[in-house]
């Protein structure tokens, strides 16, 4: 169903409802930051509410709404059916973004640095000294790498952007699969630099000669970061792109079935960027807040029908038609204590002021 219709319909059957009265709390994801915030800044302007988003990573962002503290929280990776099942919330995707290599290499032109995905694995299991490795050479031709250290920067918390990072590595290396997996906390080698949150990697990364990071692709933008090209599935080598984001997203179940639990990770395409990943919002099913959780819901389905070309600004890819469709459904579950179907209320978002 085309947005322009989802919208008519919901005009044609009074579902939009007045603005909000509090504050809506949300907490969680790094990587959608930027994408809450500018959507927020607009909703506010259209509607009146206004929307408080605290940037803590997706671990603390599921515990906060799990424990009632938040009206929705926000993870980059959904939980599996029967964990959320248990957990008594719907998780519905919000945009598409990346995790992206970034490094620290005095005069090394931004963006020249070739890595593959198994050498990636090697640096991040503490296998890999110096910068000026042979393997890392073989790869580089013509570029004078440094003799530093290489200085591992990773996330000492809950993350979404580690899980996905870690996903890709497993993908690639069967090592690092059976050695680490894709989780969102990893046991990371001693004198790694651990550090809670995205902003604080590149932090990190900015001020030690020979760093290495990942870090979702908005920061690499802000902290004009030097970014690392990676071989994708293709086997070419290719620099982190919002257009790279979206052929992932068009080879994928998100664009072929709308299945917005299928992988993003070392999709098929020439431009194809390796790390992409979805972004999550999480909402109980049976809310005990019900009002506030309208309102939250009344956000969500606003970036829904009036998001995408801010989402565009915010260099993060639009979700495609069919993944807004089963997002709509999921929402549509959410019931507040007495059985009201506050989820079908929300479906529609407040139109704008005249």
């Amino acid at each position: 169903m085309s947005k322009n219709l989802v919208f008519a319909t919901l005009v044609l059957t009074g579902c939009f409802a007045g603005g909000a009265s509090a504050d809506i709390l949300g907490a969680g994801s790094t990587a959608a930051a930027p994408v809450y915030r500018v959507w927020a800044a607009a909703y506010k302007n259209a509607t009146g509410a206004a929307i408080k988003y605290d940037a803590v990573g997706s671990g603390e962002g599921i515990r906060r709404i799990r424990e009632g503290q938040v009206d929705f929280g926000a993870s980059d990776v959904p939980m599996p059916e029967p964990e959320a099942k248990k957990a008594g919330l719907v998780f519905v995707p919000s945009v598409v973004t990346a995790a992206v290599p970034v490094v620290n290499l005095p005069a090394l032109p931004p963006g020249r640095l070739k890595l593959t995905g198994e050498l990636l694995a090697g640096i991040f299991q503490g296998k890999l000294e110096y910068w000026d490795a042979p393997e890392i050479r073989a790869l580089n031709p013509g570029v004078t790498l440094p003799k530093l250290p290489i200085r591992p920067v990773v996330r000492a918390d809950g993350s979404g952007t580690t899980y996905h990072f870690s996903d890709y590595l497993s993908a690639v290396s069967g090592e690092w699969k059976t050695a680490f997996g894709a989780r969102s906390t990893l046991p990371w080698p001693a004198g790694f630099t651990a550090v809670r949150g995205s902003a604080e990697v590149v932090k990190a990364v900015q001020n030690v000669a020979g760093a290495i990071g990942y870090v979702d692709y908005n920061y690499v933008l802000e902290g004009n970061l030097n970014a690392v090209q990676l071989r994708n599935a293709a086997g070419r080598f290719v620099s982190a792109q919002v257009g790279g984001f979206r052929e992932a997203v068009l080879h994928s179940d998100w664009n072929r079935k709308g299945d917005f639990t299928a992988s993003l990770i070392n999709q098929p395409g020439a431009d194809t960027w390796p790390i992409t990943m979805g972004t999550f919002i999480a909402i109980p099913v049976v809310s005990k807040t019900g009002t506030r959780t309208l309102e939250a819901l009344k956000f969500i389905t606003w970036g829904y029908l009036h998001g995408d070309d801010l989402a565009r600004d915010a260099k993060f890819v639009p979700l495609p038609e069919r993944v807004q469709a089963n997002a709509y459904r999921e929402l549509a579950r959410i019931t507040d204590v007495h059985g009201a179907a506050i989820g079908l209320q929300s479906i529609g978002a407040q139109a704008p002021r005249q």
